[in-house]
């Protein structure tokens, strides 16, 4: 099969995305075209694949996005990979007529910030995201309402004996982890450590994805707080392994971090590939992601 394709990252979180408005390729031929595409050897190299799509019939959305980790697996949600979609959706000219400009007081000049609203189909729905023009007219920041966090055991879903899992021991590797679970539409589980350089993130990883509390699989962060307005976090995303950032896994940090009483509503969160702005404002309400997204390259692929 031979397709055009758009490599994009969310600092660094990196995605194969393709155009499926024109093109003939459908979630049964994803998984193996997404283990090919994001070998980083022998193939074009990615945390997955993530197809932008039009949104299924009566769906009020500009675009639908379906999601492949790098071991094809499906993925119900990605953070920076829906931030990118919207970029894409953006630039690409896909989206209805949702642009609006109005004139924000920038930190620094004061100038009028073009924006544009997008609506992004997803496994766990609609949302809605603010996609912030830079000068040249292209996508550079982008806001997403993820919606409220999951965290009902049986809706994450985790096999737990309580309502909620918050700073719940998980003995693994012959370790004992605090966790708190939390779904953002996929499933995470938080643990605050003293040092995330130092935690053994490569053997522990795998083990809590695949540990026993988890029917399908969690994505497992580390975090360490500097202070109740920031923190350091790295992230073993289920099906693909250690990544540069995590968008949902910093939805779900901070929504943790505010459940054990370590973070304030608002924080800034530093990932390995850059920083992302999270605010939970009620404790009922959504949570709120801001940062980066960013286009590579294009081409095109035969496999």
């Amino acid at each position: 099969m031979k397709f055009a394709f758009t490599k994009m990252h969310g600092l660094g979180n990196d995605y194969i995305y393709v155009h499926c408005f024109d093109v003939a390729m459908t979630a049964e031929d994803a998984p193996g075209i997404s283990r090919v595409v994001s070998d980083r050897h022998r193939g074009i190299g990615s945390d997955g694949l993530i197809l932008i799509a039009p949104p299924e019939a009566g769906v009020d959305a500009d675009v639908r996005m379906i999601m492949f980790n790098a071991d094809g697996s499906r993925g119900e949600m990605c953070g920076n990979g829906v931030r990118c979609v919207a970029k894409y959706a953006v630039d690409h000219g896909l989206c209805a007529a949702r642009m609006k400009t109005k004139a924000e007081s920038d930190a620094s000049a004061g100038e009028a910030i073009a924006q544009r609203t997008v609506r992004v189909q997803t496994d766990r729905g609609v949302l809605a995201l603010v996609a912030y023009l830079g000068g040249d007219g292209k996508v550079e920041r982008v806001r997403v309402d993820m919606g409220p966090p999951i965290l009902t055991s049986s809706e994450i879903p985790i096999v737990f004996d309580y309502k909620r899992c918050i700073d719940a021991p998980l003995k693994v590797g012959g370790m004992t982890l605090n966790i708190t679970c939390v779904s953002m539409g996929n499933p995470h589980a938080v643990a605050f450590v003293d040092d995330v350089h130092a935690f053994a993130l490569e053997r522990i990883g795998p083990l809590v994805e695949r540990h026993a509390m988890f029917p399908n699989r969690v994505n497992f962060h580390v975090v360490t707080p500097a202070s109740r307005t920031e923190a350091t976090m790295r992230t073993w995303e289920r099906g693909s392994g250690i990544t540069q950032a995590c968008g949902t896994g910093a939805c779900a940090t901070h929504v943790a971090g505010v459940l054990e009483d370590r973070l304030d509503r608002s924080v800034l969160l530093h990932l390995p590939g850059g920083d992302l702005e999270i605010a939970w404002p009620e404790a009922d309400g959504s949570v709120f992601k801001k940062g980066a997204a960013t286009e590579v390259f294009s081409g095109v692929v035969e496999v």
